[in-house]
């Protein structure tokens, strides 16, 4: 459904975006991840047809079209990250404008205020609108034609509680009626919660491409335990290698690197070597630490 072939963009002397082949399936929901700087933003807006590529392509649909033709943009809505809307217009008569814009049904404008939950709050001006309340605006106007494909730059960065319960049916919703969703994102739990894949930009380049499976145990790996121990001779240290070979002493503390599952076998190890265990705790892997092993792996 979306289609990026050796897709290049280059702005003046600064590349964001550099090679990236990837498709997103008919249906399928993935979710981009990086930070600021990685080239989702520009991937995204060249999947909406709103950048062209300096080289490479983008393509939506089947057959496949040039995401910026009229018709291949007929089939994408799109979400930015920042969305603004003039004050003086209810949230009702924004949602209206958009409507007539893209020749939704009438009745597509109480099904879209109601996904948003802001039918309490639609007949107040903009101007009024909290930025979580505008931000679930934008979602209703996301929603509101009912595309096979959807766009979503960053969509929980600005929400409150209401509008990120809103934003979780919405996505849910389209995933169960086949739609081909597209989001990026900084927080975990929303990729977690929605995405069957997860591609990760590294400095507009396409490092990685992960299942749920996958990415949670690539997560695993980069969990860590850290243990008070006493005493703690060189001894104790190389039995828990036995076990943990990338244990290893931070001035007091063991630090023993992997998975969960794997932490009562070192802890095992050290009463074995004769150490009592003082304190411990435990961290399970996270998308920064990964996204940085990702990183240095990057060619």
């Amino acid at each position: 459904m979306i289609a990026f072939d050796a897709f290049r963009k280059v702005f003046g002397l600064y590349v964001a975006v550099d090679g990236l082949t990837l498709e997103v399936r008919p249906g399928e929901t993935l979710a981009l991840l990086g930070p600021n700087g990685s080239g989702k933003t520009t991937t995204l807006k060249a999947a909406a047809g709103l950048i062209r590529p300096t080289s490479g392509s983008v393509r939506l649909g089947a057959p496949g079209r040039d995401a910026c033709l009229p018709e291949a943009r007929a089939v994408v809505s799109f979400l930015p990250q920042r969305v603004s809307f003039p004050d003086t217009l209810t949230g009702r008569e924004v949602v209206e404008f958009y409507r007539a814009l893209r020749g939704t049904a009438p009745g597509r404008i109480d099904d879209a205020l109601r996904f948003a939950s802001l039918n309490g709050a639609s007949n107040r001006p903009v101007g009024t609108y909290s930025g979580g309340m505008t931000q679930r605006l934008g979602l209703a106007v996301a929603v509101l034609p009912e595309a096979p494909v959807l766009l979503l730059d960053e969509p929980t960065a600005a929400l409150d509680p209401e509008g990120l319960a809103a934003f979780y049916a919405m996505a849910e919703h389209h995933a169960g009626e086949g739609r081909t969703v597209l989001f990026t994102s900084h927080q975990l739990g929303d990729a977690e919660r929605l995405a069957d894949r997860f591609a990760v930009l590294v400095s507009g380049r396409l490092a990685a491409v992960l299942t749920q499976g996958q990415l949670h145990n690539r997560l695993a790996e980069h969990g860590v335990m850290r243990v008070r121990v006493s005493p703690s001779g060189p001894g104790l240290l190389q039995r828990v290698r036995e076990t943990a070979p990338r244990a290893r002493f931070e001035g007091e503390e063991l630090v023993v690197p992997g998975p969960s599952d794997a932490r009562p076998a070192a802890l095992d190890a050290i009463r074995a070597a004769g150490g009592v265990i003082v304190a411990f705790t435990a961290e399970e892997g996270r998308l920064d630490v990964l996204y940085r092993a990702l990183v240095e792996e990057a060619p």
